[in-house]
């Protein structure tokens, strides 16, 4: 072919370019093309991607930008003259040209970045070596120009930046989409180019992929601009020819230029940049007097050896000299020595450092070295695991530090390092399947409640797509069929669905290179600072150091409890001589004490810790590792096994020693390893790459892997390689049964040496709360200041324990909570409109002048400058002068006279007349600081409890509830607390970490979609709206003893309940639950009962749990005669397995039919879950029992 597409944009043009760069380069591919290029708006996010695909489909990769060119210098950054920009394309010609480009596409979001990220000439001039550049589109200056009628003006642009970039690299773009435009400025163009001499290229504006793409372009347009389709007014795109065409289609339209359609190639050709994968980059280590890194490496080792073990035996000698040796000979002994250097200064800066993350924990030189702090040897994790010698990749250290101080360690890194070779690494959000749902039928002008009901049709799950969701719902495939605006809502959404939606920086995210960033990769400009343009999985494969450096909140905690254990008791705690065996601690877990306690204070969890009953250390490793999805499955079992071990069965012997410390479960990865070394004599390292090939279902590595497993392997002489289990003594047909139990479960198996790292902080935080539990509840509370539901929950939880916490007090309160005498005094960080600068003053003021008596010393000795009238008026309503004088109505009639009488004395003080508080008989009758508050009569108590609660967001002294707490009691089936822990799809964070209370999904098996339940509370807030058809609906705040849910009251619910929707009124509100991704459940309401109404009501009842109060709930809904599915458990069949299978099938069928299932003991229970009989669900019934099995009637 003689034609390349040279303006191509991908999905990384935000919501602007449609085409998936995979879909771009296969059709480029089936049109007979050799080469394709990409020019990105502004930005190079994809050019990774893009030459990996192409190399892959056979294509030639021409790496580019379509950069934004500024008005005038890119420093100008003034509206009326610099918020328009022009458009050109670059075009890297070598590896040089490359490099320039990244710096011109860098430089225009670090130092020209303007509404666009813009460059100017100079920028061009100094980086343009190796670049061949194209006008670009009709934004493009030279056509601009022409555009504007400048011809003389187009000609000056185009000389300039023929003299820029040289003969042969700058080029005159012909486009036609069929715009008028085009056509008006095309024959100035050619004649431009005879004139100059400056050659002519045609190009199509692609940004799609395909011409019927232009409907799904249009709405990701919409999208963007957060407006509909039938928006007049919105920017779109005039036609439907910005596609990839053909190079038939493009000489047909362009038949008088076949000089500037050969061009193309010409210039594709000249194109020639190739990226070097597995070289890595780590920046230069300087070890202290001259010494080798090789040498200092092993010096601190052998020395932290010793001090990590007192006697060392030859074990642990052979161990770290194998890690060591393994570690020069992949050339990472600087990675080492780095990453001990930053926490080394953390610790030495007394910054909490995190015991460990991943992997690394599997190795004794990271323990050596105190980069990790759980014992390897100990808890037998394996060091192939982090580290396999015989497969060679980076090594991943992920780093937890105090949330607080998190920043100071990486700005250590950047005074080391530079501050150009240190940058944070950015990350895409792409267009999932209910969210693409929802912003295609906000664009489609579907109602929000049919785009939600279409996006609620598609499962929580991970890695869903509308095409597997289709195959999973019948429902969802059914409404397809029948409803056209659902059709195409779904087809539209199909073509945008994994799209790049949004860049953002990575929370954790670090990179640090051996020369400046910008000589290996572009960089990027947000609000958190500089950031690559490639993300993590890219960074890595150049050869670029990454590391997480996590902050995490509950090493603040340990911190702050500790400083204040030390402070209080005059211990200094020190985890790191402590073992982990306080039987006490685990007592206190299996009670379900949970909150604060790392990973396990989620519902879910704390109900499986309960059940569970841990022991010890390893109960907690084995916990965190199976409260996952697909690894729960092996809760039932695990639970089983601990409680009655003479259950325990094995398939060979051998598999003992290695699972009995999960009571003959498999639950770990580095148990598969183990059983493929022990049994089948595989090295770790061999080992590590079968469990890596059964977690990513390599299908045909397997199959050569079960054989090497089950009968070994020999060499071409035949000498043994593996012997195999069959060798070994285990029967044939015993290692086929154990193969098959390890692919099973190996795509759930969990990483050993992280569960174990985080079941340390679990224990750390578990031991403050159950040794001393008011400091660590106060360091807990002050960790989540600000955040009432947190704060709330963790006041009741403290109630629980016999912990008061007192209300803020101006004479005891510092900035943060504070434990003394057994309690804990509120923090005044946590009234508010108070800032730090007036706590900081009032605490200094304190120290310096003694504790105030009364409000008028109080005022006297703070700067009224600093702490304003807001501030002492909010003090006032928090309660934190009530020291002074309980009086809060007094004082607050008397607070604006002092607090203006002690500014005009403080502005007589700063003109030089006379200090504050001179003893002139005027200055002190202004300021009157001994004289006598209003005389009037205080707030009610609930005026006092309501102020109490605006300024500290919480109620401390008191809670409106407690006055029907024996009314609520069984009627109420959950509360705010259950759905806080059910308010995400319970993925991972995107920094591969885990939320902190645990898997953030863990309620999901009692709390879903559609449930209906019964909440109490108090509306603490109303927001009405009226509908399109004149209705009136409301938002409530409902606002419960451990936090606020919303409510949604649609009109018909309003009308009838009206008189019970008024904020500060005590309701019982039955309903539905809502879930939206993203977000914590809301109700839907269907009625609203006044507390005092409801015995008389008898609507809402219930009794002790979500199952009980739900089913009546539901019976007051339908009546007694609701409909009843009848499931019998066939005799032949596993009761318990079935069961199971049936609860989650359940699950995901959610509505009012009660099912009751038939024991094979004849015994009948009910479920707890109420569901929909839909097709699938009677598919999936007939599939599990029988359809003879299954019966459905009143």
């Amino acid at each position: 072919m003689a034609f390349t597409h040279l303006h191509v944009h991908t999905e990384y043009s935000l919501l602007d370019g449609a085409g998936k760069i995979k879909d771009l380069v296969q059709r480029a591919k089936e049109l007979g093309m050799d080469s394709l290029a990409i020019t990105d708006h502004g930005v190079m996010f994809g050019v990774i991607d893009f030459h990996r695909e192409c190399k892959k489909q056979g294509i030639h990769p021409v790496i580019g930008c379509e950069v934004y060119t500024a008005a005038r210098k890119m420093e100008n950054k003034e509206s009326d003259k610099d918020k328009h920009q022009g458009h050109l394309i670059l075009l890297a010609e070598n590896e040089e040209g490359y490099r320039n480009l990244c710096r011109i596409v860098s430089l225009g979001f670090t130092k020209g970045f303007y509404y666009k990220p813009r460059i100017d000439k100079d920028v061009l001039r100094e980086n343009s070596s190796g670049i061949i550049a194209l006008s670009a589109c009709l934004a493009g200056k030279v056509q601009s120009s022409l555009l504007n009628r400048d011809y003389d003006g187009a000609k000056r642009e185009a000389l300039e930046l023929y003299e820029i970039f040289g003969e042969d690299h700058f080029y005159l773009e012909l486009q036609d989409q069929g715009l008028e435009e085009e056509a008006r400025i095309n024959p100035q163009l050619a004649r431009l180019s005879e004139e100059t001499g400056i050659p002519l290229v045609c190009t199509n504006d692609v940004h799609y992929v395909n011409r019927e793409d232009a409907e799904a372009h249009d709405i990701l347009l919409a999208i963007q601009t957060a407006t509909s389709i039938d928006d007049e007014d919105r920017m779109r795109f005039p036609n439907d020819q910005f596609y990839l065409k053909s190079e038939e289609e493009m000489r047909e339209i362009f038949k008088d230029f076949p000089q500037a359609l050969d061009n193309t190639e010409k210039i594709a050709k000249r194109c020639k940049v190739d990226f070097t994968f597995g070289e890595y980059h780590i920046p230069e280590f300087i070890s202290p007097d001259g010494k080798s890194n090789e040498r200092y490496l092993r010096e601190l080792c052998r020395e932290g050896l010793a001090k990590r073990y007192g006697g060392v035996s030859d074990e642990l000698k052979e161990r770290l000299d194998y890690e060591i040796e393994v570690i020069e000979s992949m050339g990472y002994v600087e990675y080492f020595l780095i990453v001990w250097d930053f926490i080394n200064y953390a610790k030495e800066h007394g910054i909490m450092v995190g015991p460990g993350r991943g992997s690394a924990a599997g190795s004794l030189v990271a323990y050596c070295l105190r980069i990790t702090d759980i014992d390897p040897i100990k808890y037998n994790l394996i060091f192939e695991r982090f580290l396999n010698p015989e497969r060679v990749s980076m090594p991943d250290i992920d780093i937890d530090f105090c949330i607080e101080r998190r920043g100071e360690v990486i700005d250590y890194v950047r005074e080391k390092y530079g501050e150009d070779n240190v940058a944070q690494i950015i990350t895409f959000g792409t267009m999932k399947a209910k969210a693409v749902i929802r912003d295609v039928g906000r664009a489609l002008n579907l109602s929000y409640a049919d785009a939600d009901r279409i996006a609620k049709a598609i499962p929580f799950e991970l890695n869903m797509t509308i095409e597997k969701a289709m195959k999973m719902n019948p429902d969802l495939a059914r409404m397809y069929d029948e409803d056209e605006a659902v059709r195409k809502v779904i087809d539209m959404s199909k073509k945008l669905e994994g799209l790049a939606r949004h860049a953002s920086t990575h929370a954790a995210g670090v990179v640090i290179s051996k020369l400046p960033l910008v000589e290996y990769v572009p960089l990027y400009s947000s609000d958190k600072g500089i950031a690559t343009q490639f993300n993590m999985t890219t960074i890595e494969e150049l050869g670029l150091l990454k590391m997480d450096f996590l902050g995490l909140r509950n090493l603040t905690v340990i911190r702050n409890a500790l400083a204040a254990i030390e402070k209080n008791h005059g211990v200094k705690v020190d985890f790191a001589k402590m073992g982990y065996d306080d039987s006490s601690v685990y007592e206190m877990i299996a009670s379900g004490n949970t909150e604060g306690i790392f990973q396990l204070e989620s519902g879910g969890m704390t109900a499986f810790m309960k059940n569970l009953k841990p022991s010890c250390f390893e109960d907690i490793v084995a916990g965190i590792s199976l409260y996952r999805p697909g690894p729960m499955d092996s809760i039932p079992k695990y639970i089983e096994n601990k409680k009655n071990p003479e259950k325990i069965r094995y398939v060979t012997e051998q598999l003992a020693s290695i699972l009995d410390v999960t009571y003959g479960c498999l639950v770990y990865q580095e148990q598969v390893m183990q059983i493929v070394r022990n049994l089948a004599g595989y090295s770790f390292g061999r080992a590590d790459i079968v469990r890596r090939a059964m977690s990513k279902k390599k299908k045909d590595v397997m199959l050569a892997e079960k054989e090497y497993f089950i009968h070994g392997k020999t060499d071409e002489n035949g000498n043994v390689e593996i012997p195999g289990c069959v060798r070994n003594g285990i029967p044939e047909k015993a290692a086929e049964t154990i193969f098959a139990d390890m692919e099973t479960f190996a795509q759930y198996a969990f990483n050993k040496s992280h569960a174990a790292a985080y079941a340390v902080i679990a224990f750390e935080t578990g031991w403050l709360k159950k040794h001393y539990p008011v400091e660590f509840m106060a360091a807990l509370l002050s960790s989540v200041m600000g955040d009432t539901s947190q704060t709330s929950k963790y006041i009741r939880n403290c109630e629980e324990m016999g912990i008061e916490v007192l209300p803020p007090d101006i004479n005891e309160s510092e900035k943060n909570y504070t434990a003394f005498d057994g309690k804990i005094r509120y923090g005044l960080r946590g009234v508010k409109n108070v800032g730090e600068h007036a706590i900081d003053e009032i605490i200094k003021a304190r120290k310096s002048r003694g504790k105030p008596e009364n409000i008028f010393q109080f005022i006297e000795h703070i700067d009224v400058g600093i702490v304003g009238k807001k501030a002492v008026e909010s003090l006032i309503k928090a309660g934190a002068l009530d020291c002074l004088n309980e009086n809060r109505a007094a004082q607050l009639a008397g607070c604006d006279r002092l607090i203006s009488s002690a500014q005009n004395a403080a502005r007589k003080n700063v003109a030089g007349q006379i200090s504050l508080f001179e003893t002139s008989s005027e200055q002190m009758s202004d300021v009157n600081t001994g004289g006598d508050l209003p005389d009037v009569a205080n707030f009610d108590a609930k005026v006092l409890l309501a102020m109490e609660k605006e300024m500290l967001g919480v109620y401390i002294t008191d809670h409106p509830l407690n006055a029907y707490s024996d009314k609520m009691k069984g009627r109420v089936s959950v509360t705010s607390r259950e759905l806080a822990s059910v308010g995400t799809d319970g993925v991972e964070d995107e920094s591969g970490g885990f939320d902190e209370s645990g898997f953030a999904g863990s309620d999901a098996g009692q709390i879903y979609d559609d449930m209906n339940v019964v909440m109490a509370g108090m509306i603490a807030g109303k927001k009405n709206l009226i509908t399109k058809n004149n209705k009136m609906m409301a938002f409530l705040d409902l606002e419960d003893m451990y936090g606020i849910t919303e409510v949604v009251v649609f009109p018909k619910v309003y009308d009838r309940y009206r008189n019970n929707v008024n904020e500060d009124t005590v309701v019982f509100i039955k309903g539905k639950l809502n879930f939206k991704e993203g977000e914590s459940p809301k109700l839907l309401a269907d009625s609203i009962i006044n507390v005092d109404e409801i015995d008389r009501a008898g609507q809402v009842s219930g009794e002790d749990g979500v199952g009980k109060a739900t089913s009546k709930a539901n019976d007051g809904a339908t009546g007694n005669s609701r409909q009843r599915l009848k499931v019998r458990i066939p005799q032949d069949m596993d009761e318990g397995q079935i069961l199971r299978v049936l609860e989650r099938v359940f699950l995901e069928n959610p509505g009012d039919i009660q099912p009751l299932i038939y024991l094979q003991s004849g015994k009948i229970v009910r479920s707890s879950v109420n569901v929909d009989m839909t097709g699938y669900l009677k598919e999936e019934l007939n599939e599990i029992v029988g359809a003879s099995n299954i019966k459905l009637d009143r």
